[in-house]
Parts: C-alpha cells; structure tokens; sequence
C-alpha cells in the first residue's frame, strides 16, 4: 500500500511511520522540513507548506492520506480538495475536544460537535475542538464516503512533546512528596502512541471510514491505578499526597497543566475527567497494551535522551509552596 502522511517526524506521526514501515508499505511523507529530519533516511520525503505550498504533492497517487497535522478548516480543506482525486482513502486524526460538553459519561460518536463562538484561526483551549470539528466537516464534505476520522484523548508514551503523562513517569522517579488532588478513584483514559499508530494503520488497510473515538482501556483505570503502577515502575518512588482540589485551585494551581490529567467537576463536565464510549473502536480491533509497559518505556525515554520534563507539572516552588500550606 502507497501511504502518504502529513507530518510524519513528531510523536504520533513518527509512531505511524514506524507502523507503516512494520507492515511493508511504501510510505511518502509530506512536512515542511523542519524537525527530525534525520529520521526515516529511507523514506521518501516531500517538502513543503500546508498554507499554500502543496505543489509537491501534486500529479501523485496514493492508496491513502493520514494526516496528523490538520488544525485549521481552511487549510485541511486546502490539502482535501488537492488529493480527492489523489488518494482512495482519507484518514484524519482529530480529538475528542471536538465534543460541545462532557455532560454525559463516556460520549460516543453520535454526542454533538462544539462550534465556533466566533469566526478565528487561533488554536487554544477554547478553540482547538471546534476547530478540529470543523476541520473533519471539511473532510467529509470534500471527501465523502472515504473519509475516515480518529477521535483520540489525550495520547502518551515516547517521544510525547507535551510532558502531561511523561510528567507523572518523570514525577514519581524522583522520590519525596508528589502532590495530587484528591480524586483517587476519579476514572482517567489514554492511548499510548503506538497503539494508536498500529490500529490507525489497521484500519487505513481496510479502508475503514466513519468516526472512532480512540480512548483507553477496555476496563476502568483511576488515579489510584495510575499512582500504584507508576510506584511499581519505580526505584525510588515519590509518595503521593493528595490535596482537595479546593486548596490547590486557591493557590493558584492550575488544572490539566500544573497538575496533568486532573479536570475538575463543572456544569458543562460533571463527570471530571473527559470520558468517551469506546466499543466501537474495540470492535474495530483496538487494543491497549499494560500501563506497565507505557510507563517504563517512557521512562527509558527520558532517562536516553535526558530530557527536561517541564512543558507541564507543576514546578518544585509550587509543589512545595501546597506541601508548606499541609504541614507549616
């Protein structure tokens, strides 16, 4: 099979490359040229710019297009409307940020989109689902019938740029007191990367469309399952203190970036933590490998390439800052 991605050299686009590769495909990829480009010294590498510099791509064929790099409706329309004809089957990794609210528990694919306020091209946390939404509208409206949208939650594991999971790895290595809010039995979800890769790689060859929410587990997993398997993976683990959300909203500490994968409760999400239904993607053949084996494989990340985790966590003044206000 001829796959061609968008993107390719950063976390889950690399992962698909790897996927792809595994599986013997001919893979095309398609980025401006900037970041990691000594991977993948094999593979054929097109350059250029989804704002208007998609002349490499042209007068080519593929079997399919993933594309990981879609934020923006006018120019995911713009890469859509050039490979209609280009490629057989579309595949677009999007979030399930797209939903309007998490006032149910465990959406599915049928809860409704959110939708844009107002008219903006500025990706933030009020934006980046709508956007998104609107991004997949394009797709199916351009492409219909070969389109194929992947809803992901947050993703994990190596080579993850945002730190929100490799912070907790990273976290309870270090020892002494790490403070969490206290929702030990608050349910979490997550895809490891390469899960994500494998299966998004499985259902591109059978052409696969429609809309899947890609979320784990197949079982429930808490913050206390969390905190126990990351105490396990550890030789000097840090001993959780858990801190009512009330005391660590006071002091500033601010939810999802200071303290990674804690949502509290609101009226347009009761439930905390965004949950979605994720049978039909199950049924599809998604599988999650052990939290274990995420967890020490990050690890082992950090620790070969000595990253400094600190895109998100809270900072040590901060940590320490909650543990004076507990024990003055």
């Amino acid at each position: 099979m001829k796959v061609l991605i968008l993107g390719g050299t950063v976390f889950v686009g690399r992962h698909l490359v790897e996927a792809a590769l595994d599986k013997g495909h001919e893979v095309t990829l398609f980025n401006r040229g900037k970041t990691n480009q000594e991977l993948f010294p094999n593979v054929e590498k097109l350059q250029g710019d989804r704002e208007g510099g998609l002349t490499s791509l042209e007068g080519r064929k593929w079997d399919v297009v993933i594309d990981t790099t879609g934020y923006v409706p006018r120019i995911v329309e713009q890469s859509g409307r050039l490979l209609k004809d280009a490629v057989d089957h579309y595949v677009f990794i999007s979030t399930i940020s797209v939903y309007r609210d998490f006032k149910e528990k465990y959406l599915d694919e049928k809860y409704p989109p959110g939708s844009l306020k107002k008219e903006t091209e500025e990706i933030n946390g009020e934006t980046y689902g709508p956007l998104k939404a609107a991004c997949e509208q394009k797709l199916n409206e351009i492409l219909p019938e070969k389109t194929l949208i992947i809803r992901p939650g947050i993703i994990v594991g190596p080579h993850d740029p945002t730190d929100r999971f490799t912070y907790w790895v990273d976290r309870f290595n270090k020892g002494g007191k790490a403070v969490l809010p206290n929702i030990p039995n608050q349910e979490l979800q997550w895809i490891d990367a390469r899960d994500l890769a494998s299966w998004t790689m499985k259902m591109a060859e059978a052409k696969e469309t429609g809309v899947y929410n890609a979320a784990g587990y197949e079982h429930e997993v808490t913050m206390a399952n969390l905190v126990e398997q990351l105490q396990t993976s550890s030789s000097n683990p840090a001993k959780p203190v858990y801190v009512e959300e009330k005391l660590l909203l006071e002091k500033g500490i601010q939810p999802f970036t200071d303290i990674p994968l804690w949502i509290p409760v609101s009226e347009k999400n009761p439930h905390g933590y965004f949950l979605v239904n994720n049978r039909r993607a199950i049924d599809k053949g998604l599988r999650f490998r052990p939290m274990k084996e995420t967890i020490e494989d990050t690890c082992i990340w950090v620790k070969a390439t000595n990253r400094i985790v600190n895109k998100a966590g809270l900072s040590e003044a901060k940590e320490k800052e909650v543990l004076t206000v507990l024990h003055p």
